[in-house]
C-alpha cells in the first residue's frame, strides 16, 4: 500500500524528474502579502502576482505541496468538518504550474500519465467535467479542453461531463486570476456506475484533481463593492435600497472579466483525498493522514476508539478535533494568532469548536488540545519544517485560549440547553437571536458554534435576527473611505518610474491618465473640484507599502492646474497620486511640477528611522526572541507590533527609551545598498518581517558607523522605505503607550522629532499647572500625591467602615423580620449599596443563623442595575429546593438573569425600579416550596 508520505514525494518528482518543474516550498498559510485572503486557500496564492502580470519568478514551471486553509471568507469548510468523511478546514493541496509556459494539453497529458500509469488508478473509474460556459460574463463553453479529453487521451465522451460555474470556474475571491477549470472525479461505486453522482457533493464519486486554466482577472466596480459590503451585513432581500435580490444578481451586475496578459496553468489535488482513493479507503480520516492523530487524542481523553461512524458523536468529535488541531499548529506556527478580529476570530472559533466537543461528548473537562501539539510537529515536520521554529509558543498560546473559554463553557452549555428549552415551546422550534447574542457576546460561543449545537438538537437559530443585533453592535467607522479600492481597478494601469521617491527634491513628470471611479483614463481632461488618482510617468512619491504610509504634497502644471495629493498609493508597477484638482484644468500629455510635501516626508522618516532603532533596542532589552509583527509609520507617531507575551515593565521602557535616544545622540550614519537577497540574508543581526516577500536584489538599510562591517549590535533590516541620512535629526523619541495587540504580541505606540518635543511641551504645561495648584515645586508633585492618596484612603475606609455598619444593621432587621414556615425561615429584604464581597459575608450569616432557610438580599447598583443573591441551606436544598432555580424565578421580574450551585446563585437585572416586585417574588416561591 502506498504511504501518505512516499504519495506526495512521487507527486513531486514526477513533476521535477519527468516534467521539468521547479520544487518550491509552501508559502506560510498566513498570507502576509496579500490583504484580500484571511488564509492560504489554494496553492496559486503565492503565485497571484505572476498572474496579475505585477510579479515573476526565476522559472516558468513549478511544483509544490501548499498548506491551505479554508474556513472563513470565500472558501469555507468549517461546517462540513466532522460531518462527512473527505472536508477539512486544513489540507494539503498538491499542485503543478505554468506561468505563461504550457497550458491545457500538457496539464491534461500529464495529469492523466500520473493517475494512470504511475499510480495505476482504474481509468474506468475516472470522470472528467469541462466547464459549460457563461454567456452573460462572455466566457465560453470549454471545447477545447473536452477535446483534449476526448481525442489526445481518449477518455470515453459518456465520462466527460459538462459544469457550471460553481463547479468548473475557479475563483480566488470575489477579485483577482481566475478561469475555467476541468476536474478529475473517482468513482467508488462497486459497479462504477457513477455517472450521474459527478459533482453531486457525495463520497461516491469525489473530485480529486482541478485543473484551472487561469486566464482571465475578476473585478468588480465600487458601486458594486458597496452593495456587497452591505450583503456582509445583513441580507440583500432584507436592505430595503437594494434592488438585487441576491449577491449573483449583484456581481452579474457590476462584475467583469478581463483577460490577462498571458495564460497560466493552475492544478491543485486534495492530498487527503488522493490519499484515500490510493490507499483504498472510502474516508479520508482512515488513512495514515490521521490514525496518529487519533491514537493521540485517545491517549489524551481516554475516550473510546474511534470507529469511523458518521452519526457518532464521539467519532466525530475524534474527526473535528484532529482537522482542528491541524489547522491551529499550522496558522499559529505562521504567524496567526486567536484575536477578536477576522483572520484571529476564525482560529479562536476552530479552537473552541474543537474544546466544546471534547468536552461535551468525549468528556474532557480540562485543556486537552495543546497536549496535541507535538503528534502534529512530529508527523508533519519533515515535510513543513518550519513547524519546529518555536512548538512551545504554539503550545502556550492554545493552553491559554483554552483555559479562557473553559471559564465560561460550562455555563455557555447550560444557557443554550435553556435556550433550546424555550425553543421547543414554540411553533417554529427556534434558538432565539437575543439568546444567540448573548451566547456570543458574554460566553464566547461564536455563532456557528450555537448553530452546530442547534443542529445536534434538532433546532435552528434566528440568524439573521442575530445578525441584526451584530450589525448595531458593532463600529462601522473603521473604513477609509478616502483610499481608492485599487482591486476594482479596471482597465491596465501604466508603470510609474518612482525611482526618485527617496528623494526630497522637486520633479518634472507628464500626466499619463487617472482612476476616477476606478476606471483607468487615458485622454481627455480633469476639472478642478474632480476627486480622482492621478498617474504619471513618474514620480518622487512614496507610495504606501511596507508599513509605511503613503506621500501627499501637489503636483502643478505650467497652465494654473494645481492638484492636491492627499494619500499616494501603489498597485503592481504603478503609482497612484490620491487627492483632488483644486485650481485650473490638467489633461494628459501635461507636464507637471511633482512636489512633495517636504515636512511631513520629513516626519515620516524620522518615524521610520527611530522604528528601527526601537526594533533593535528592543531586542537588546528584551531578547532575541522579539520579531517584528507588524508596524504603521505616518507623520504622527510610530506604531510597532512585535511577540512578546507580557506587558513592559516601567523599567523595561525607561532602558529602550534609553537606548533608543543614545543612538539618536550618536548621530550614527544611515546607509540604504541594494544587494543580492542570498548575499543581504547573510549579513550579522539582518531583520526581516516573517511571511514578507522580498525581491531580489533588496534593499537593506543599515544603521551602523561602518555599514561595510555591521555587527549584531547594528540595525540592519531588509526596507524599501523612506530613511534620514543619520540618526541625529530625529531628536528625540517617546513611548507613548503599550497594549497587547493580540495573543502573544505587544502593540507600542511612540513618537519621536517634532511629535515628541510637542509631547514633552504638554507634558511640562501640565505638570506646572498641577505644581502651582499644589504650591509646590515640580519635583515635590509626588509626595503630595501620595499624601493626597493616603488621605483618599483614610477617607474612604471610614465610609466602608460606616456603609458596613449599615449593612450591618439592615442585616439585623431581615433577620428580626424573617418569614417562619415551619421549621424554616424565609429571609428575603433589599440590601445598601456596598461591595459584593460584603453582601456575601452577610448572606452566608443570616443562613448560618437561621439553620434552616431561604436567604434572598437584593441591591440597586446604579439607575439601571440591580444585584441579587440568592441562598438555600443543606437541608433544603436535600428536599430539592435550589438557589440557581430561584435566582432564575427572581431575576426575570428585574430583566435579567442568573444562575449558580444549589446552595449559592448570584444573579443581575436591568430595571431596578421592579426589585421590591423581584424580592415578593422569592418570598411566594419560597412559600410554595417550604
Amino acid at each position: 500500500m502506498f504511504s501518505a508520505s512516499s504519495i506526495r514525494r512521487q507527486f513531486l518528482d514526477f513533476f521535477v524528474d519527468k516534467c521539468g518543474h521547479t520544487e518550491v516550498p509552501s508559502s506560510p498559510v498566513v498570507p502576509y502579502d496579500d490583504p484580500t485572503l484571511m488564509f492560504a486557500n489554494a496553492g496559486m496564492n503565492q503565485f497571484k502576482d505572476v498572474f496579475l502580470g505585477t510579479g515573476s519568478r526565476p522559472y516558468k514551471r513549478a511544483v509544490d505541496t501548499q498548506k491551505c486553509i479554508r474556513a472563513g471568507g470565500k472558501h469555507n469548510d468549517l461546517d462540513d468538518v466532522g460531518k462527512d468523511t473527505y472536508h477539512h478546514t486544513f489540507f494539503e493541496m498538491l499542485g503543478n504550474w505554468s506561468f505563461g509556459d504550457y497550458f491545457k494539453e500538457e496539464a491534461i497529458s500529464w495529469a492523466w500519465e500520473l493517475l494512470t500509469k504511475t499510480w495505476k488508478m482504474d481509468p474506468d473509474r475516472l470522470h472528467v467535467t469541462v466547464f459549460e460556459g457563461d454567456p452573460d460574463n462572455g466566457v465560453p463553453r470549454d471545447e477545447e479542453a473536452a477535446s483534449i479529453w476526448q481525442n489526445k487521451v481518449g477518455i470515453a465522451k459518456n465520462r466527460i461531463h459538462y459544469g457550471n460555474k460553481k463547479d468548473n470556474f475557479w475563483m480566488m475571491g470575489d477579485t483577482g486570476p481566475c478561469g475555467p477549470c476541468t476536474e478529475i472525479h473517482f468513482d467508488r461505486t462497486p459497479n462504477k456506475t457513477g455517472s450521474k453522482l459527478v459533482n453531486a457533493g457525495v463520497p461516491e464519486v469525489i473530485e480529486i484533481w482541478n485543473l484551472v486554466f487561469i486566464q482571465f482577472n475578476s473585478s468588480i466596480t465600487e458601486e458594486g463593492l458597496k452593495e456587497l459590503r452591505g450583503y456582509d451585513g445583513l441580507p440583500l432581500s432584507e436592505r430595503m435600497n437594494s434592488p438585487y435580490a441576491d449577491r449573483d444578481a449583484l456581481l452579474k451586475q457590476f462584475r467583469s472579466f478581463v483577460p490577462l496578459p498571458a495564460k497560466h496553468v493552475d492544478t491543485g489535488m486534495g492530498f487527503e483525498r488522493l490519499v484515500a482513493v490510493l490507499q483504498g479507503k472510502n474516508s479520508n480520516y482512515d488513512t495514515d493522514v490521521f490514525t496518529p492523530l487519533f491514537q493521540a487524542i485517545q491517549e489524551v481523553t481516554k475516550a473510546p476508539s474511534y470507529t469511523g461512524d458518521l452519526k457518532s458523536f464521539t467519532d466525530i468529535s475524534y474527526r473535528v478535533i484532529a482537522d482542528h488541531i491541524r489547522t491551529l499548529t499550522f496558522a499559529l506556527t505562521d504567524g496567526a494568532v486567536p484575536s477578536p478580529n477576522e483572520r484571529g476570530y476564525v482560529l479562536r472559533s476552530i479552537l473552541r469548536r474543537a474544546l466544546r466537543y471534547g468536552w461535551q461528548y468525549l468528556e474532557i473537562k480540562n485543556p486537552f488540545l495543546h497536549k496535541l501539539v507535538p503528534d502534529v510537529i512530529e508527523q508533519f515536520s519533515p515535510v513543513f519544517p518550519e513547524l519546529n521554529r518555536d512548538p512551545e509558543k504554539v503550545r502556550e498560546i492554545i493552553f491559554d485560549e483554552e483555559k479562557s473559554f473553559l471559564r465560561t463553557l460550562e455555563r455557555g452549555l447550560r444557557l443554550f440547553s435553556d435556550s433550546a428549552i424555550e425553543a421547543r415551546k414554540l411553533e417554529v422550534p427556534l434558538i432565539s437571536a437575543r439568546s444567540a447574542f448573548d451566547l456570543h457576546t458574554e460566553q464566547g460561543f461564536f455563532i456557528d458554534i450555537t448553530e452546530q449545537m442547534a443542529l445536534e438538537a434538532g433546532l435552528k437559530v434566528d440568524r439573521d435576527g442575530f445578525e441584526k443585533l451584530i450589525v448595531e453592535h458593532k463600529d462601522k467607522s473603521r473604513q477609509n473611505q478616502k483610499k481608492i479600492n485599487v482591486l476594482a481597478i479596471q482597465g491596465n494601469l501604466p508603470a510609474t518610474d518612482d525611482s526618485a521617491k527617496f528623494s526630497l527634491d522637486a520633479i518634472e513628470a507628464t500626466v499619463l491618465g487617472w482612476v476616477k471611479a476606478n476606471k483607468v483614463v487615458t485622454d481627455g481632461k480633469l476639472l478642478a473640484g474632480e476627486q480622482v488618482a492621478l498617474l504619471l510617468d513618474s514620480t518622487n512619491y512614496y507610495g504606501e507599502q511596507g508599513g509605511q504610509v503613503g506621500d501627499a504634497g501637489i503636483v502643478k502644471s505650467e497652465e494654473g492646474g494645481f492638484f492636491e495629493v492627499e494619500d499616494t498609493q501603489r498597485l503592481g508597477d504603478s503609482v497612484l497620486h490620491i487627492g483632488e484638482l483644486k485650481e485650473g484644468r490638467l489633461k494628459v500629455g501635461d507636464k507637471v511640477q511633482v512636489v512633495p510635501a517636504t515636512l511631513r516626508r520629513f516626519d515620516i522618516m524620522r518615524n521610520h528611522t527611530a522604528t528601527h532603532l526601537l526594533n533593535l533596542s528592543l531586542r537588546r532589552i528584551l531578547g532575541s526572541h522579539v520579531d517584528q509583527k507588524g508596524s504603521l509609520v505616518d507623520s504622527e507617531r510610530t506604531r510597532f507590533d512585535f511577540s512578546h507575551d507580557k506587558p513592559l515593565s516601567a523599567e523595561e521602557i525607561r532602558r529602550i527609551e534609553e537606548d533608543v535616544n543614545n543612538r539618536i545622540m550618536d548621530d550614527v550614519p544611515v546607509t540604504a545598498r541594494i544587494m543580492p537577497l542570498a548575499e543581504a540574508k547573510k549579513l550579522p543581526g539582518v531583520r526581516a518581517v516573517f511571511g514578507e516577500k522580498y525581491p531580489d536584489p533588496v534593499r537593506v538599510v543599515l544603521i551602523a558607523d561602518d555599514p561595510d562591517n555591521p555587527s549584531f549590535e547594528n540595525s540592519v533590516e531588509f526596507c524599501g522605505g523612506t530613511h534620514l541620512e543619520s540618526t541625529a535629526p530625529i531628536g528625540l523619541f517617546k513611548i507613548l503607550s503599550q497594549e497587547a495587540s493580540s495573543k502573544g504580541v505587544r502593540r507600542l505606540v511612540a513618537v519621536s522629532g517634532r511629535s515628541a518635543f510637542a509631547y514633552f511641551e504638554t507634558l511640562s504645561a501640565i505638570t506646572n499647572d498641577l505644581s502651582s495648584k499644589f504650591n509646590c515645586t515640580v519635583h515635590e508633585l509626588a509626595d503630595r500625591v501620595d499624601a493626597m492618596q493616603k488621605e483618599l484612603k483614610d477617607l474612604r475606609l471610614k465610609v466602608q467602615k460606616a456603609a458596613a455598619g449599615d449593612v450591618q444593621a439592615t442585616a439585623e432587621n431581615l433577620f428580626d423580620a424573617a418569614i417562619n414556615v415551619g421549621s424554616s425561615k424565609i429571609i428575603v429584604g433589599e440590601m445598601p449599596n456596598v461591595s459584593e464581597e460584603a453582601l456575601r459575608a452577610q448572606l452566608d450569616s443570616l443562613r448560618q443563623r437561621a439553620g434552616s432557610a431561604i436567604v434572598v438580599l437584593g441591591w440597586k447598583i446604579d439607575e439601571a442595575n440591580v444585584g441579587i443573591l440568592a441562598a438555600v441551606t443543606d437541608d433544603l436544598v436535600a428536599k430539592g429546593l435550589k438557589a440557581g432555580e430561584l435566582i432564575g424565578k427572581v431575576a426575570e421580574v428585574c430583566g435579567g438573569r442568573g444562575g449558580g450551585r444549589p446552595n449559592m446563585a448570584r444573579a443581575g437585572g436591568k430595571h431596578p425600579e421592579k426589585l421590591a416586585d423581584a424580592l415578593n417574588r422569592a418570598v411566594e416561591w419560597g412559600r410554595s416550596k417550604l
